[in-house]
């Protein structure tokens, strides 16, 4: 192997080993496996803000519609409402099954307990008869415990099952009752002073911000955190880089989830909640620009067929190929395609270590996000204000997205007809060169 391709080979192998590094890092793995966790709930909360605003006003009105709306109201309600809370525990549980942690519902009952106990004790409430604002206790406000909360949660849940974990691994905090004792009764004595002393830790914190500094850690988190953080993933550019460097990843035969799944998917998921969220109770005209940005562009636009947009290759291949390998595989592949999973062809076609596939590979899902973002913030689309599954096939999964935009599903058949486009060319190359090995490969033979 020559000098200069010797070098090459290295620095793949090392950019793959530290992006591997970074994928299983633990505190980004267990944010990942929560958001997965709370997943399902924020897809049925995307149904039923799709099916209040979009399905019930086409035959209810007026009092009929109120009522009928009642019911996805509920399911906001259970879901987005309190999403804080779910995602709360959800990291304290996973954090714990991945630290190899046995107690890992008592992590998830510290996490959430310890989230209440950083919230503020009183909340600004609007008087209706006068309209004054006055500070009420007893209450819980759906912005420290619904989607505008997730910031806080995340550090909370992750702060607290570490130190939880931490002060129960010291053998002298645990209280053994001996033998005879009911499992479940031994197993919570043996965390009940860690149980404590964690979350005396986060009342001591917040007292003093309260006292000392008449704030408290849902406030400082969003402006310190939640802002810096919620612009750079909420920023198309910011976004493209992480996927750029997700889908190279996966061309070296590493899931580009190790890169993708811990860096942006949390952050962008957040940002398509808040827009549910506003949708549901102000339709698109609550909707912020910031909001443009988010995790269902990227599955619905960005990802077509899969990672890669390898849908498009597919189509290219039934419509232009000549090669039987080729053709072959794409029969096998288009049927899991069609459901964005695309595996088969990924390591199949190859496009795995195939440098004629792998440019287009990269660049066509930077090239849809740039372009859906911009249509969406010049108003040709609607944003995306619909959780659906990644699994969705392409065109219905843009109608439901956007709350039934036909124009988001002309822009994706656009993009499509573009990607098979891009495709074209470097799938040709792709075939001269498997022509040229096998022509190698029958002279060697001879």
């Amino acid at each position: 192997m020559p000098e200069e391709e010797k070098k090459g080979q290295a620095f793949l192998d090392k950019f793959a080993e530290i992006s591997g590094r970074i994928g299983s890092e633990v505190h980004l793995r267990s944010l990942r496996d929560a958001f997965s966790t709370i997943m399902p709930l924020y897809i049925l909360a995307g149904v039923a803000v799709l099916i209040n605003n979009v399905v019930f006003p086409l035959f209810l009105s007026g009092d009929a519609l109120a009522n009928a709306q009642f019911w996805g109201n509920s399911l906001t309600q259970g879901t987005l409402s309190v999403s804080d809370l779910l995602l709360c525990a959800a990291i304290g549980y996973r954090h714990a099954h991945n630290v190899g942690f046995k107690a890992d519902i008592a992590c998830a009952v510290v996490a959430l307990a310890s989230l209440f106990v950083t919230m503020p004790q009183a909340v600004e409430v609007t008087v209706e008869e006068s309209g004054a604002v006055q500070l009420t206790g007893g209450l819980f406000s759906t912005a420290n415990t619904g989607t505008n909360g997730l910031f806080t949660a995340i550090i909370v849940g992750l702060l607290a099952t570490m130190l939880f974990t931490k002060l129960a691994g010291i053998d002298k905090l645990k209280i053994n009752l001996g033998e005879g004792v009911p499992p479940a009764v031994a197993d919570s004595f043996n965390v009940m002073i860690p149980m404590l002393l964690t979350l005396g830790c986060f009342g001591l914190v917040s007292t003093i911000l309260h006292v000392g500094f008449s704030t408290d850690i849902a406030t400082l988190v969003k402006t310190f955190v939640q802002a810096p953080l919620q612009g750079l993933n909420s920023n198309i550019w910011g976004v493209v880089t992480i996927y750029t460097f997700a889908n190279l990843l996966f061309c070296l035969g590493i899931h580009q989830s190790a890169i993708s799944g811990v860096l942006a998917e949390p952050m962008l998921t957040i940002l398509i909640t808040e827009n549910m969220a506003a949708y549901a109770s102000g339709g698109f005209g609550a909707i912020q620009p910031d909001h443009y940005m988010n995790m269902q562009i990227v599955n619905t636009f960005g990802l077509i067929g899969g990672s890669g947009c390898t849908l498009c290759l597919l189509i290219a291949t039934f419509l232009f190929s000549k090669n039987k390998t080729s053709k072959s595989i794409a029969g096998l592949a288009i049927g899991p395609g069609i459901f964005n999973i695309n595996e088969p062809v990924i390591y199949g076609y190859p496009i795995v270590y195939n440098l004629p596939l792998m440019i287009p590979f990269v660049l066509i899902p930077d090239l849809f996000m740039i372009i859906t973002y911009f249509c969406t913030a010049a108003g040709l689309i609607n944003p995306c204000v619909v959780m659906v599954p990644w699994t969705t096939p392409v065109f219905l999964s843009g109608f439901l997205a956007t709350a039934g935009d036909f124009r988001a599903v002309i822009l994706q058949v656009v993009l499509v007809a573009m990607g098979i486009a891009i495709y074209l060319p470097f799938m040709k190359v792709h075939e001269r060169v498997m022509a040229k090995q096998a022509e190698e490969a029958e002279a060697a033979a001879a």
